[in-house]
């Protein structure tokens, strides 16, 4: 079968081989071009690229399961397999992966680009084509691309064949935020770590995070309300630089005896929360032959690192379909669009959430014991009590649906009813934070 994928992002490129190693013939269409000959890979339009990701369990069984020389070549790139305490991943061949984004796209993109059956092709998808009620190939600069089979792996912005799709759900979640990565000097060691991920700490009115990846190398990433303005001047190097070295935990990491950056500050843009299914607003196949998958179907603030995790868990489930129902991708389209709601949706519910109350209570309000807690309040609650890790380690790794915490939030409600908070972070708060990073660089607002 021939087939058609928009976008040679991790999920297009995954789901790409994946499909040739089952003897399909896949064309992966994309405006970038890859690395260029000097090594460099800008990746332009494409922000995430270039910031800080968190590689879960998942994405490690996934590679297991379609191209497990991939993760030999991680290794050999690099790059370190870590355990996640709550995971049901494969001891070994399903483990946490620390790495760049960069580093984890170039392997990606060498083994698409060495594949039988595989041809990267570089352009701009205008549209699906269609012949009556079925998807035909795709547009790409003005000509058709034929296909029997089409895949938008194009991510959230895409705008072809918006038509034959309900409206996405959801959208800007309040948050955006800004990093660097660091490379450790010689002879020095990680910095604290509070998760597998890495180091996530919640302070007065913003979060600061901690990503290890390969080769000794780290993002240091810091997380505000999009509208406080005050912290949009983290972009200028010194007023990042001395926001971090203000915060205990990120000094810990980013002294310059310890470390030293090797990126420029990347400013973010907005986060966003997003679902989107296959169906159109009747609830029907819009165009059966069309498939979409990963941000092109959800997508959840970055901060938990559950992205690319999320995105191959949807890629290898539409292989199964695919698989099992041959030559009927209108079936495969309802059954995928089932999928997705029971194992995708959940965690964009789980993220409007927890997202929407931490806004809340970053502008002064208290723990609300009146409704149902946010899974961050949960997953605090275990420091607490913890017999709750039971139930906390496998949604934190992501082995469990969200759901899984309706087991314990009544007990999670109740400690924080009884009065309990958790022990405040050393640092400081976010005013003094902006006070800090607009004295770095004066003038500038």
């Amino acid at each position: 079968m021939d087939v058609a994928v928009a976008g040679a992002g991790p999920t297009g490129l995954f789901t790409a081989v994946a499909l040739a190693r089952r003897g399909h013939r896949v064309t992966v269409v994309d405006r970038d071009g890859g690395p260029a000959g000097d090594g460099s890979w800008p990746r332009r339009g494409v922000m995430q690229f270039h910031h800080p990701h968190a590689f879960r369990p998942q994405i490690g069984a996934a590679l297991a399961a379609e191209m497990p020389e991939m993760l030999d070549a991680l290794t050999r790139a690099g790059v370190e397999q870590i355990s996640f305490p709550g995971s049901d991943a494969a001891p070994g061949r399903g483990a946490g992966l620390r790495c760049r984004r960069a580093v984890f796209d170039r392997v990606l993109r060498d083994f698409a680009e060495r594949e039988p059956g595989v041809t990267l092709a570089r352009g701009h998808v205008d549209d699906v084509a269609r012949a009556g009620e079925r998807a035909t190939g795709l547009v790409v600069d003005g000509r058709e691309l034929t296909a029997e089979l089409v895949i938008n792996a194009s991510g959230r912005s895409a705008r072809f064949a918006a038509d034959l799709r309900a409206p996405a759900e959801g959208g800007d979640c309040g948050l955006s935020y800004v990093s660097q990565q660091f490379v450790l000097r010689p002879g020095a060691e990680w910095g604290p770590m509070n998760a597998p991920v890495g180091l996530i700490q919640t302070l007065s009115g913003y979060l600061v995070a901690v990503f290890p990846h390969d080769n000794r190398t780290f993002s240091v990433l810091i997380i505000r309300p999009s509208d406080d303005r005050r912290l949009a001047v983290l972009r200028f190097p010194e007023a990042f630089e001395a926001a971090a070295l203000a915060v205990p935990a990120l000094a810990a990491w980013v002294t310059p005896d310890r470390s030293s950056p090797i990126t420029p500050v990347l400013p973010g843009g907005r986060l966003h929360n997003t679902y989107r299914g296959q169906l159109d607003a009747r609830g029907r196949v819009g165009l059966p032959g069309l498939l979409h998958v990963g941000d092109a179907v959800g997508t959840t603030n970055p901060s938990a690192g559950r992205g690319i995790a999320i995105a191959l868990g949807q890629a290898v489930a539409l292989l199964s379909l695919l698989d099992g129902c041959p030559g009927d991708p209108a079936a495969v389209a309802l059954a995928f669009d089932d999928w997705c709601t029971a194992q995708v949706r959940p965690w964009y519910d789980d993220h409007v959430h927890w997202d929407a109350d931490l806004l809340r209570r970053w502008a002064g309000g208290d723990v609300d014991v009146t409704r149902r807690l946010p899974s961050d309040l949960i997953m605090e609650a275990a420091e607490a009590d913890p017999s709750l890790w039971r139930v906390v380690g496998p949604y934190l790794a992501m082995a469990a649906l969200p759901a899984i915490l309706d087991e314990v939030e009544p007990r999670a409600r109740a400690i924080f009813a009884g009065g309990w908070r958790p022990a405040a972070h050393p640092g400081p708060t976010r005013d003094e934070l902006a006070e800090i990073a607009n004295s770095a660089v004066p003038g500038v607002r």
